[in-house]
């Protein structure tokens, strides 16, 4: 692939993928997950190789967008980047290892499932995942780079669809609105039902539960 300095500035969510090109790197990889704070479902992590001739108008952190527009760029992101890798670390996995260290096996899972693969990953967050490839941590970085907010967008709404999918499955705790977080009508419910067998039994909330009744 021919060298690309991305959209030059005011386009300044590329800033940090320009500065990869210019040291020498050309497939460089967003990372950034979902999911880390709910009490149910799985953690979900992205990695995108966007094309550096492709910029995709409109992407942010996926906090900060509607649901409508993920959508919207979801479907974009698909179409236009070079890349999408998608890993994700169930319940019981984070209740074994813990939510940090899960998410970053989601996180590895993510970049080993990219075609091409990348020679550079700009991470959101402080913490480096056990990948030999160069690595910037980038804080709040699903709000300062680009590649970074279309993998918010990829692990946003995929997680979004399986909590919808389980939904379905146990209907009682209203996954299709909060999503699996400490909601209070997802707290109330999980007092009425208790715990479901997609609840991470190490998180507050849940585990108080388990511990008054160990056979929920």
């Amino acid at each position: 692939m021919q060298p690309s300095l991305f959209p030059p500035p005011p386009a300044d969510l590329y800033r940090f993928e320009r500065h990869a090109v210019k040291a020498g790197y050309r497939l460089i990889a967003g990372i950034d997950e979902a999911g880390r704070g709910p009490l149910a479902g799985p953690v979900v992590a992205a990695a995108v190789i966007l094309h550096p001739d492709r910029p995709i108008k409109g992407v942010n952190d996926s906090k900060k967008l509607s649901e409508r527009q993920r959508e919207r760029l979801f479907d974009l992101i698909n179409t236009d980047a070079l890349a999408i890798g998608i890993g994700s670390a169930l319940p019981d996995l984070i209740d074994r290892i813990n939510i940090l260290q899960a998410t970053r096996l989601a996180m590895l899972e993510a970049v080993h499932k990219l075609s091409p693969s990348p020679d550079a990953l700009l991470i959101d967050g402080i913490t480096p995942i056990d990948s030999p490839l160069h690595q910037e941590l980038i804080k709040q970085g699903d709000s300062r780079s680009a590649s970074i907010a279309a993998a918010s967008i990829i692990a946003k709404v995929t997680r979004d669809r399986l909590m919808l999918a389980y939904d379905n499955e146990y209907p009682q705790y209203g996954f299709a609105r909060h999503k699996g977080y400490g909601s209070v009508a997802h707290l109330t419910a999980l007092r009425q039902y208790g715990p479901c067998p997609i609840h991470r039994a190490s998180f507050g909330g849940v585990r108080e539960l388990l511990i008054a009744s160990p056979t929920a």
